[in-house]
């Protein structure tokens, strides 16, 4: 679960860190991007900086697979879908995950989280979440800014964490077919 604090005002933008020349994959890489649509104006903001830094990163836009569920209950299921067929190298989900009292919302992230972390287990296929949880979250201005800005950090965060991820297997990869330890 991700904690916010209660400074809403921050008006930073979230720069990528993105090395001047993009990485270089062993291999081509298709990601499924799976993000939930309660929340959209909020949500796609991680999605827009994750294609952006994706690409800065070596992964273009043409790589990347889009797909929106009605919320974040429903992406683990078609995270599994999308891992079994063979289609895509990694998975990142986002949501933003509130309503319905404390309790009943950090249940639904956290089932949410465990049961994407069973798929990555069992498919062999990375999945990263940008599924958050705020404590305090109001359908006003300042938050909504302020969580469209945060989601926004959050889309460079998982794109850069994606493509490490996946320069890391592929150089796994490469040791294993050597017979490397």
């Amino acid at each position: 679960m991700n904690q916010m604090t209660n400074d809403i005002t921050s008006n930073s933008t979230p720069t990528p860190t993105s090395p001047v020349e993009p990485r270089r994959f062993t291999k081509p890489h298709r990601v499924a991007f799976i993000q939930s649509s309660w929340h959209r104006e909020i949500v796609e903001a991680c999605r827009l900086a994750f294609l952006k830094e994706a690409a800065a990163q070596g992964i273009p836009e043409s790589q990347v697979g889009l797909f929106e569920v009605p919320g974040a209950y429903e992406i683990p299921l078609h995270a599994q879908l999308l891992a079994k067929t063979g289609r895509y190298t990694a998975i990142v989900a986002a949501a933003l995950v509130v309503d319905g009292g404390i309790y009943r919302h950090e249940f639904v992230a956290s089932t949410v989280i465990n049961a994407l972390m069973q798929v990555q287990l069992q498919t062999e296929i990375p999945i990263f979440s940008a599924v958050l949880t705020p404590q305090q979250f109001h359908e006003h201005a300042a938050h909504v800014d302020f969580f469209r800005q945060h989601f926004a950090t959050k889309g460079v965060e998982v794109a850069q964490a994606c493509v490490n991820t996946l320069l890391s297997l592929d150089h796994l990869g490469s040791q294993v077919v050597a017979g490397l330890d």
